[in-house]
């Protein structure tokens, strides 16, 4: 990756994403690849719960994404990071829809946006034993909830990010981030009073 983009992730980002946008730039895409793969591994698995389904989804998300930019489909988005969580969200959406039609499992697939900009709650997350939260109690918790959750404290995407990932206003993914953790938090205590 060049020294620009190193510098000033956010400025690099920028310059990536011109590039695709505008050049359809393929070592643009093998950057934002490299760039982007781990977080959006990460939010994939956390979601499915599977190794090889999330590698499968995650290589569907960058397939989707290259599509979007050599179709010339960019223009009504700013940044490539909240674009590949959108297409993620919607990709695993119809892996479970496919899911369903083949074992006739209902999910909710609309999921609601969250807002990081509380970052009080964070200390929620921290004080919790994170690895028994995430294996135990995060699966507990709404669709809406999980989202919100994984793409704040585990993927740390900013308020705003969230918003265009989930098309919410800032101000409603704050509200759903605050619900959310005050659901989890209920979920381990609730878990505590048991013990």
């Amino acid at each position: 990756m060049s020294k620009v983009l190193k510098g000033s992730l956010f400025g690099g980002e920028q310059v990536l994403f011109l590039r695709l946008k505008k050049h359809k730039d393929k070592q643009a895409f093998i950057e934002a690849y490299d760039l982007y793969i781990e977080q959006i591994y990460r939010f994939v698995y956390f979601k499915i719960g599977s190794k090889e389904d999330a590698e499968d989804i995650t290589s569907m998300v960058f397939l989707k994404c290259w599509n979007l930019i050599y179709e010339g489909k960019l223009e009504n988005h700013d940044t490539l990071k909240p674009l590949l969580y959108k297409i993620a969200r919607n990709t695993i959406i119809d892996h479970y829809r496919q899911k369903q039609n083949r074992e006739t499992v209902s999910l909710d697939a609309a999921a609601e946006t969250i807002d990081p900009a509380l970052d009080v709650h964070k200390e929620t997350i921290t004080n919790l034993d994170f690895q028994n939260v995430i294996q135990e109690k995060l699966p507990l918790l709404k669709e809406e909830y999980r989202d919100v959750i994984i793409l704040r404290f585990i993927n740390e995407l900013s308020v705003s990010e969230i918003a265009r990932v989930l098309g919410k206003t800032s101000g409603n993914v704050r509200v759903l981030i605050h619900r959310a953790l005050q659901s989890l938090q209920d979920t381990v205590n609730q878990n505590e009073k048991h013990d």
